[in-house]
């Protein structure tokens, strides 16, 4: 799960960007609000975790830009500004919760859970492909009826397959959402994966496009 991490204290936002990653989140931290602004216009994120006092660019400006260009990424502010005016213009402005400096990082994790279950919930229904069905929300998958254990990695490749079927996820795509962008991954991860996924749900399911990635085949109707 890609996380957007937009703070400039070095010290808190090293401790943070360590300790979301020990947690399973794939950070990328920026370190002021206009390099901010350029990753959420030119990526996608699951979830971001925004402070409030940037330099360049507000963190409650950044919140505004974000709603009025319709994106509705789950934002959590977290900031050392504990007044209740800051609070409501937080809230008021789109973010998902907020959370003051200094906190837990096991409470700053578990409200992360928490808004992206309740948004994706809303936004995302469950996804069928020939005789299997994806629960975002859950992070279930069935086959059959049956469910199959994926890891966490097998998952999120399954997803992002289920999001452009018939059309190709470049191998370069599922790196960089997996890996984020400056964790290098081997070679060859993800083609492991895909022979992981295969072996579990098909050797048909997944086609190469050789050279350029994979795709779930679009269905004909008969």
């Amino acid at each position: 799960m890609r996380l957007l991490l937009v703070e400039d204290d070095p010290l808190l936002g090293d401790g943070l960007a360590t300790g979301l990653s020990l947690a399973g989140y794939r950070v990328e931290w920026m370190k002021d609000g206009e390099a901010a602004l350029r990753a959420l216009r030119s990526d996608s994120f699951d979830l971001v975790v925004l402070d409030l006092g940037l330099p360049k660019v507000d963190g409650l400006q950044i919140l505004k830009q974000v709603r009025e260009s319709g994106d509705q990424t789950p934002i959590l502010i977290l900031t050392a500004r504990d007044a209740l005016e800051s609070r409501l213009a937080g809230l008021d402005g789109g973010a998902d919760d907020y959370l003051t400096k200094p906190f837990d990082l096991d409470e700053l994790t578990a409200r992360l859970r928490a808004i992206y279950r309740r948004r994706i919930g809303e936004s995302t229904p469950q996804q069928q492909y020939r005789d299997i069905v994806l629960n975002p929300a859950a992070r279930t998958i069935t086959q059959a009826g049956t469910p199959v254990v994926l890891t966490r990695h097998e998952f999120s490749i399954l997803e992002l397959l289920f999001g452009s079927i018939g059309r190709v996820v470049t191998k370069a795509h599922l790196e960089e959402s997996l890996y984020g962008w400056d964790e290098g991954a081997e070679s060859n991860t993800i083609e492991v994966h895909i022979h992981h996924l295969r072996k579990k749900l098909g050797k048909s399911l997944i086609q190469t496009v050789r050279g350029v990635g994979y795709q779930l085949p679009a269905l004909t109707e008969d």
